[in-house]
């Protein structure tokens, strides 16, 4: 079997947060002879962040590569073997050049020949600071991932371990076009066990509805006296929700009110507008409002009624997908296919039997064709027969939430039974960032 030559390697610890994440990339920019290593455990927050930008950042993710030929080590935001994620047997390579980038104080037992350990609040910044002082351009994709490497670590510039280098470090990457939004979906916020208390409860007390084709969340918990913090446990209760949108009910029975608590992942359903029908007010993707001798029953179906009157979505599936859509047929000869993705430079073509589809062929899937005879096979022997449609009226946040579920870059868009087109995580980042790097 054919093996990668790597001899510079980037690695971090296991579990990677987005200190580690991001540290391994910005290492990559300031090693471009170096290969990024992904860990096999990644922090949720940063697995569902990667499903969806994993073709700007391309990883070494496979085992199809010696550990013996790794001449060069550059480790990010770890200094302790145990807790690195690569082949034990690195280590021992003769004459291993070993780089540590971290900003944990406590001795580890990595030994350096080049060492930055310095006590800032994110290994992030320690590298961002080196790719300032070289002159290096970053993409807003990129400077978008690194702010969230020293936001996470750093409570966003909060914690007491913050150093002005990390918020120097922060501002430079909003000069590079760092996106905040896309930052708060993706990193959990700080709160305390009163919080985390509630935060649980939230959890139990949930019930999901489709409206307008928008999936919502509804919960209710009762709370009694001053609660501070109740907005920051419904931000992270949305970091870890799948909806479009979230209404929490907070209900003071000795008060006889009931405070509402929203936040939105779409960009199609505003709900300000909503909380201001409710006697509150807000933002389009945050608001609030206090009720008094609040029905919730009757307040659940009022806010689904504003749903549908008030929130027509703007960018559908079919706005963004692709079309006509190039498939292949599930009869045709593998090494056919290998000629088209060389021809049109995809990455997979749906599969049809006649007008039905039967499946996706990816370059991925020609990693299982071992042996010469395999490329005289059809394709429906290595094609992957786990579809995940959508359709055209559904919502980008609905594409996203499906390629984060369940781990894929494509979506085939279906009408009335029939493949209409494809949607692609190009296609998602294009809406997002109105841009892509070159």
């Amino acid at each position: 079997m054919f093996m990668k030559k790597i001899m510079n390697l980037i690695a971090t610890h296991k579990n990677a947060d987005f200190d580690g994440f991001a540290g391994l990339l910005a290492a990559g920019i300031l090693y471009p002879e170096a290969t990024p290593y992904l860990p096999k455990t990644l922090n949720a927050n940063v697995k569902s962040f990667y499903t969806l930008h994993k073709k700007v950042f391309p990883l070494l993710e496979d085992n199809d590569w010696d550990p013996s030929e790794v001449k060069k080590l550059i480790v990010v935001d770890v200094n302790a073997w145990s807790r690195l994620e690569i082949p034990d047997s690195i280590a021992s390579n003769p004459g291993l050049e070993i780089h540590i980038w971290d900003h944990h104080q406590e001795t580890g037992n990595i030994k350096g020949d080049q060492v930055n350990i310095q006590p800032v609040g994110a290994a992030t910044s320690l590298l961002v600071t080196r790719i300032e002082q070289e002159h290096k351009e970053l993409t807003p994709i990129q400077a978008t991932l690194f702010l969230a490497g020293i936001y996470e670590d750093s409570g966003s510039l909060s914690f007491p371990s913050t150093t002005p280098a990390d918020a120097r470090a922060a501002a430079f990457l909003l000069e590079q076009g760092a996106d905040l939004n896309m930052i708060k979906k993706f990193i959990r916020p700080v709160y305390g066990l009163k919080q985390k208390e509630i935060f649980m409860e939230m959890l139990k007390n949930e019930h999901k509805v489709k409206v307008n084709g928008h999936q919502i969340n509804f919960v209710r918990i009762e709370v009694e006296g001053y609660n501070p913090g109740l907005s920051p446990v419904v931000d992270r209760y949305q970091e870890f929700s799948d909806s479009d949108a979230i209404f929490a009910f907070f209900l003071d029975p000795k008060k006889n009110q009931c405070m509402i608590i929203s936040r939105s992942h779409s960009d199609t359903l505003n709900i300000g507008q909503i909380m201001i029908k409710l006697g509150g007010g807000g933002h389009p993707n945050a608001g609030s409002a206090i009720i008094k001798s609040a029905d919730i029953e009757k307040l659940e179906i009022r806010i689904c009624d504003l749903i549908k009157d008030r929130e027509k979505s703007t960018i559908q599936i079919s706005d963004l997908m692709s079309f006509p859509v190039k498939t292949v047929a599930q009869d045709a000869q593998m090494k056919e296919v290998a000629l088209l993705f060389r021809a049109k430079g995809c990455t997979a073509f749906p599969v049809t039997d006649g007008d039905s589809l039967k499946g996706i062929i990816s370059r991925r899937d020609f990693k299982r064709a071992k042996k010469q005879s395999d490329m005289d096979s059809p394709v429906k022997a290595f094609m992957s027969r786990n579809i995940i449609p959508i359709s055209p009226e559904q919502s980008v946040s609905e594409a996203t939430r499906l390629m984060v579920k369940h781990h894929i870059g494509r979506l085939p868009v279906i009408k009335d039974d029939q493949l209409i087109g494809i949607i692609t995580r190009s296609d998602i980042m294009r809406y997002y960032y109105d841009m892509l790097p070159e």
